[in-house]
């Protein structure tokens, strides 16, 4: 793209119309904008744009937004194979350019554009700095000091959030020696210039701030904002380790953070927006003495005392305000690490902890009004921050951490000092409990927030207070009032720490109030009947010792009625139509319950109705995951309990799976193609009509375009062919289902995916029809073995190759491959699945390939010759040395059905329906023990030997070593000793024959 009149005139006009409230004008700018981004020089061409002054500035910042963006898909071209759109790299000698102006253009902008701008420059920093741009930092230097000199702070703050943005990559990553020579080169050049104008502009702010009234505001602001990315620059270069330079020079720095936490400037933090910008840089700096507190104890501890006093008496006054929350954690998480480290002493002073939990926790404990209305306005929120396992910063949460921290190594004063708090803030809630509920919410919490989790499980405990007592005197009032919607944070936490604690409730106490947890179902709180479905679902997931489920089927089918249809009116309450704590509840109780006829119907239409409802505009990934996990599990628990509800199922199914593929529901195709799966296993042949035309849609080329789609249609494409097996062979469908097959195994992303498909195939087929397909099947293999060789692909191999073994004999097995090339059965046996034999994993694969490879040296002719004797001592090595791993080395354990992490989301990686699973079909259910059947057969050939047909005569002596290994246990014995003295006599033949 050259930069003219023209092309000003036409990038002008595009970005003026994607700034149009109208549809269309806005999709054609963008749709020309997407088309003219393949062309060389674009970017560029937009950079010059935003510097053309001539222009309308809105127009300018939308191209700013666009050139930014432009950089992030382009600057690095894509290396992952499975994204769906790629895009064509930016060229070097237009990076070149663009790297020429974007400096002096940022430093030259109005702020909106120049953050813009800031924002493209590190994404080049991040790929090229410091090796492919090693101009970046002279020019920054240079500017940093030129606009220093005029005290041109809009230039200088433009500088420092650049450079703030390029130093980040030093935060957080693994130390390596290409970062820590990218850091020395960044300290060498950057350090001492960062210090100057830190300490000039700490000079400005001391003499503006002592002038009459405090100075103007409008001139602290800049100046504030540069101290503030002074001190995120000094935590990225001070990250890895403590650098000479910073170390030289700590008294400057430290004098300076002290200042920032104990001086108040009061025209600025007169204003709102003054205040935050304050606090912000107050924040700054607890981070980076949090960070020297850490990582830098020893040159830390002589500013130590100082700055936990500072930071103490910081904390007693900072309001309770919510815009002030940020400083309020970062102080608390400094007091923290003191509190851990070896300067704990600080804590040790008397009166110094009951201050702390009377001035300090307790004040940030007690809910606020900004909690009660977020509670009210914004319930999902509210329990992202509160629930267990939440990895958010809060105020209540922090300074519980706090109490923690000091207990490390002041157990028994921590406990003592709280639990007088807990008691007296019981006692005040029972004065007055209308007026104090707060009081009664603050002891739940701490209660809750101070219990201790065992390392790797859900067991709690806690020291401050009986729980059994606790939850008797003060939770089951809660639980047990009849107005639901009375005092609903009281309720809330009160379902908390029974959530919280539910393993250590006595299960007929627990068992007692769980009508009550499902009539708080129909609390209009969001939160209320939301912790309450949680309560039902962890309570179901509670077990004694031996791993045995607390609470069963039997204890809660009685209830089963009225809890799904309370579990469905909450679905019903405003902004709870897609309350995911809900459905995994639901989810949850449909996995323990009895499904009747009578509970499957109800349920089923009521999770058909919901998804007939999010398919028109899927939101939330974890409610629908859920959503069609539910459906999975209750079709299938429903089903193997009476058969006769598939038809009701399909029937209700049906136009909602219909609905997605019509529509092309792109969220939704995976699952539905899962559940379809599902109910094509559960009829039995022959296949009704309606399932034959997706059958037939299946196996279109245009299916499979969808990468994300991949597993799913392969799931149902197994289903089809273990259902339909006589309809494959009609039409041409084999063809196409070899077609599929060769497309996926084409492809290293994909070619276990054929693998299932080719062994569904050669499982469900007879040899007859499969022996025309052997060649080209072979062929195709043989073609991918050698041009990409990875494990995975040998072991899918040689798991083929034991099946078609098991199902259609080694004869054919063998002469089905030389048909391709002559004797190659051979090679393979011996490079291939040798080798990689003794690298599978799980029950039925281990079976399989160690039963098939046993028969074939001991029932088939193919190895029977002294010509492959070689190859038969290879092989029982690798027969044995497979069975002697230790169990759990062989063995992959089906796990519990998972959580759904909570950051899931409509990407194009595939999520499995773990209900909708297809269930592993064991093709060898006469061979109990593969170990078993390896003695036995070996037994069984030397007593055919010893009737005259010797001819393992030149069995290598390395087989004896190797099964020596081979662990039989005694009962066994008689097994053992047949095979040893098996072994001997063929060692006595080789004697004889010498």
């Amino acid at each position: 793209m050259e930069w003219n009149a023209e092309t000003l005139q036409f990038l002008s006009q595009c970005f003026l119309h994607t700034l149009s409230p109208q549809p269309e004008p806005r999709r054609a700018a963008e749709s020309s904008l997407a088309e003219a981004a393949d062309r060389p020089n674009y970017g560029l061409a937009v950079l010059r744009l935003v510097a053309e002054p001539s222009v309308d500035e809105q127009i300018r910042q939308a191209a700013a937004v666009n050139f930014k963006n432009h950089l992030k898909t382009r600057w690095v071209p894509s290396n992952d194979p499975n994204a769906s759109v790629t895009f064509p790299p930016i060229l070097d000698p237009e990076k070149d350019q663009i790297k020429t102006l974007i400096v002096s253009l940022m430093l030259s902008s109005t702020p909106r554009i120049q953050s813009q701008l800031s924002e493209a420059l590190a994404v080049i920093g991040k790929h090229d700095f410091p090796k492919s741009w090693p101009t970046l930092l002279p020019e920054l230097i240079s500017n940093l000091q030129k606009a220093a000199q005029s005290s041109d702070y809009a230039s200088i703050n433009g500088i420092l959030g650049t450079a703030n943005s390029i130093f980040k990559k030093f935060r957080y990553q693994y130390k390596t020696n290409d970062l820590l020579l990218d850091l020395k080169y960044c300290l060498d050049n950057f350090a001492a210039p960062l210090l100057e104008i830190f300490l000039k502009t700490a000079s400005l702010i001391d003499s503006t701030a002592a002038a009459p009234g405090g100075g103007p505001p409008a001139t602290l602001r800049p100046l504030f904002e540069s101290q503030r990315l002074c001190c995120r620059i000094f935590f990225s270069l001070n990250f890895q380790e403590l650098p000479e330079f910073f170390e030289d020079h700590m008294r400057e720095w430290m004098g300076e953070f002290r200042k920032y936490l104990t001086t108040n400037y009061p025209s600025l933090e007169s204003s709102s927006d003054g205040l935050a910008l304050v606090d912000e840089l107050r924040a700054s700096v607890c981070e980076n003495i949090s960070l020297y507190m850490e990582k830098n104890e020893e040159e830390f501890q002589g500013y130590l005392n100082e700055f936990a006093s500072a930071v103490w008496s910081l904390l007693t006054n900072v309001s309770q305000s919510s815009s002030r929350d940020k400083l309020a954690v970062t102080a608390l998480k400094f007091l923290t690490t003191v509190s851990t480290s070896v300067h704990h002493t600080l804590f040790a002073n008397e009166g110094v902890l009951p201050q702390i939990c009377q001035s300090i926790v307790i004040p940030n404990v007690r809910l606020r009004d900004e909690d009660e209305e977020l509670f009210e306005m914004n319930y999902i929120e509210f329990i992202r921050r509160d629930m267990e396992g939440s990895d958010l910063d809060t105020r209540r949460r922090i300074a519980c951490e706090l109490l923690k921290g000091i207990a490390t190594n002041y157990k028994k004063q921590v406990i003592d000092i709280v639990s007088v708090q807990i008691q007296s803030l019981l006692s005040s809630f029972a004065t007055n409990p209308s007026a104090n509920w707060k009081d009664k919410d603050c002891a739940i919490y701490l209660v809750v927030s101070l219990a201790t989790k065992k390392a790797g499980g859900t067991s709690v405990s806690t020291d401050l207070v009986d729980v059994q007592s606790f939850f008797l005197s003060v939770i089951v009032p809660e639980l047990q009032s009849q107005d639901v919607n009375a005092f609903p944070m009281l309720k809330a936490g009160s379902l908390k720490f029974f959530t919280m604690f539910r393993g250590l409730i006595q299960k007929p106490v627990a068992f007692q109030l769980f009508p009550d947890l499902v009539r708080f179902l129909g609390a209009e709180s969001n939160v209320v009947h939301s912790y309450a479905a949680s309560c039902i679902e962890k309570l179901l997931l509670v077990k004694d010792e031996g791993g045995k489920a607390r609470y069963t089927s039997a204890d809660i089918t009685p209830f089963v009625p009225v809890l799904m249809n309370n579990l469905f009116n909450a679905l019903k309450f405003p902004e709870s139509e897609e309350n995911q704590y809900i459905m995994k509840c639901i989810l949850r109780v449909l996995a323990v319950a009895d499904i009747s006829s009578e509970i499957a119907g109800p349920c089923i239409v009521g999770l058909t109705s919901i998804l007939n409802e999010v398919c028109k505009n899927p939101k939330n990934p974890i409610f629908n995951h859920y959503l069609f996990e539910s459906v999975a599990i209750l079709v299938r628990r429903a089903c193997e309990r009476d058969t006769s509800l598939i038809s009701a199922f399909e029937a209700s199914l049906f136009p909602s799976l219909q609905t997605i593929l019509a529509t092309d529901v792109t969220e939704f195709l995976p699952y539905a193609f899962q559940l379809l799966a599902q109910l094509v296993e559960l009829n039995k042949p022959p296949i009704s009509p309606s399932y034959m035309q997706i059958f037939v849609l299946l196996l279109t080329p245009e299916s499979w375009r969808r990468s994300s789609n991949v597993p799913a249609l392969v799931r149902l494409l197994q289903a089809f062919l273990q259902k339909a097996p006589r309809e494959v062979n009609q039409e041409g469908r084999l063809n196409q289902v070899l077609g599929i097959f060769n497309m996926l195994v084409s492809s290293a992303s994909t070619d276990e995916q054929g693998f299932y498909v080719l062994n569904t195939v050669i499982e469900n087929l007879e040899y007859g029809v499969l022996s025309p397909y052997m060649s080209n099947i072979w062929n195709v293999l043989f073609m991918h073995l050698q041009n990409n060789r990875t494990v995975k692909f040998q072991k899918s191999l040689v798991i083929f190759m034991s099946l078609f073994l098991v199902k259609h004999g080694a004869q054919n097995l063998a002469d089905t491959m030389n048909a391709v090339q002559a004797n190659i059965f051979l090679v393979i046996l011996e490079q291939f699945w040798i080798p990689n034999l003794k690298l599978i994993t799980g029950a039925i694969e281990l079976k399989l390939t160690a039963v098939a490879s046993t028969r074939l040296i001991c029932e088939s002719p193919v190895l029977l010759d002294a010509a492959a004797a070689r190859v038969w001592g290879k092989m029982l090595d690798s027969i044995v040395t497979l069975l002697s791993r230790p169990e759990q080395d062989r063995i992959e354990e089906e796990p519990e059905m998972p959580d759904i992490a909570e950051n899931i989301g409509y990407t194009a990686t595939f999520v499995k329906l773990y209900n909708a699973g297809k269930k592993e079909d064991d093709p060898l259910t006469d061979v109990k023990d593969p170990k078993q059947f390896l003695v036995a057969s070996l037994a069984k050939l030397s007593a055919f030997e010893l009737q005259g047909y010797g001819f393992f005569i030149l069995v290598p002596c390395i087989c004896q070593q190797q099964l020596m290994h081979f662990d039989i246990k005694l009962k066994d014995h008689t097994c053992w000793w047949i095979l040893q003295l098996w072994l001997l006599t063929h060692l006595w033949y080789h004697w004889l024959a010498v």
